[in-house]
């Protein structure tokens, strides 16, 4: 599986397509993916690069990081797997469970 980028500090006012092409300046960008909020559908701030050559990951992360994109200067990184969490336990009430 190819290592994702971890790209934080992004405008709100930013897209999936205005990320890739920014990060097209390094090599070719094989997905750019910017989280948004499920409920609301604005962008959380946040998103993640993946270059169809791995090489590009270190160079992105030695010229973009602090850079300018869409007004907000950007935190360029490896990203991180997704830690296994648990389940939160939530059985349709927020409030603890009476013992009697």
């Amino acid at each position: 599986m190819a290592q994702n980028l971890f790209i934080g500090s992004l405008a709100y006012a930013t897209t999936d397509d205005g990320l890739k092409a920014h990060f097209e300046q390094i090599g070719e960008v094989e997905s750019a993916r910017i989280m948004t909020d499920r409920d609301t559908g604005r962008s959380r701030g946040f998103g993640f690069v993946t270059f169809v050559n791995e090489d590009d990951n270190q160079k992105a992360i030695d010229q973009l990081d602090g850079k300018d994109l869409d007004g907000r200067s950007i935190n360029v990184s490896l990203a991180k797997p997704k830690e296994d969490r648990p389940r939160r336990d939530n059985d349709g009430g927020s409030f603890r469970k009476r013992s009697w």
